[in-house]
């Protein structure tokens, strides 16, 4: 049996068809037109599908990645930034349409099951994937199987408190992780700062040019996120003790991430002996669509 793998993102929708060594058949892109609104997203997913399913010489699985959970009491989706999505039953009316079973997850939930299944997590049985962007979102997955928790909100980490009282997120809370060490807050953090607006990529990359007041700023602005980073991953360890952490996300490019970061993570750490691999993500924007089909 073929595999076919949908990822539905904010300016694109992938879908990938593979077959049972996990062999790439047929790969195809579409714009995501969210402007659109909902039944135009569902008509592009249906036809991507049938398209694929066009093209496989045998049955197939489809699993579909999505921007937002599949609420456990309703069958809707929520949480998601694709607000069209909101409170519709997605994965019911692409079934109707395509007339079979498919598996749908989040996106953080399809990164981790793509790195858990072919990526940098692949020898470990307990994984949480990590996304810092646009937001921070997170997935666990147990022997190549997404733990989704009761309300499906397992491995949403970027909205645990880090502050009590601190940054107002847009979950209406203050203080959440994602108000932090997401790469909006992050570049939001620096214009106040400095008073200039630029790029997360462009500090990171001219860091070393920065003149001696600009440094100081620079270095205060770096050891806030290692501060921030180290405790939010740190209480995700205390609590879920997973046997490797994978990062994803435009914010796990920072290079420092991996050693003065990961040493705050530990630093953090309730125990006196701390090796939890953390580990570079592998298979970069293609964990969506690759765990959509794994699903």
């Amino acid at each position: 049996m073929n595999r076919i793998g949908i990822d539905l993102g904010g300016t694109k929708i992938e879908g990938i068809l593979l077959d049972q060594s996990g062999s790439i058949i047929e790969r195809k892109r579409i714009p995501t037109n969210r402007k659109n609104g909902y039944e135009y997203i569902v008509n592009a997913i249906v036809k991507l599908v049938l398209y694929l399913q066009g093209i496989s010489k045998t049955d197939t699985t489809i699993g579909i990645c999505t921007p937002g959970a599949i609420s456990p009491l309703t069958g809707k989706i929520k949480n998601s930034n694709t607000v069209c999505l909101i409170g519709k039953p997605l994965k019911e009316d692409i079934e109707s349409e395509i007339g079979c079973t498919i598996k749908m997850e989040n996106d953080a939930n399809c990164f981790t099951i793509a790195e858990a299944t072919l990526g940098a997590a692949k020898d470990y049985i307990f994984i949480f994937g990590v996304i810092i962007g646009t937001g921070v979102g997170g997935g666990i997955v147990v022997n190549r199987k997404v733990h989704q928790g009761r309300m499906s909100i397992a491995g949403e980490w970027g909205h645990h408190t880090l502050y009590p009282n601190g940054n107002q997120c847009y979950c209406g809370r203050k203080g959440c992780a994602e108000t932090y060490i997401s790469g909006p807050s992050l570049e939001k953090r620096w214009t106040k700062l400095t008073g200039k607006i630029q790029s997360l990529q462009d500090i990171i990359a001219e860091a070393s040019t920065f003149p001696r007041d600009i440094e100081k700023i620079y270095i205060k602005w770096k050891q806030e996120l290692i501060s921030n980073f180290g405790i939010s991953l740190a209480n995700v360890i205390d609590i879920l003790d997973p046997d490797a952490i994978v990062l994803g996300g435009g914010v796990s490019n920072i290079p420092f991430l991996y050693d003065e970061g990961i040493n705050s993570v530990y630093h953090n750490v309730f125990s006196d002996e701390v090796d939890t691999p953390i580990l570079k993500n592998v298979l970069g924007d293609s964990a969506g669509v690759f765990g959509a089909a794994y699903l």
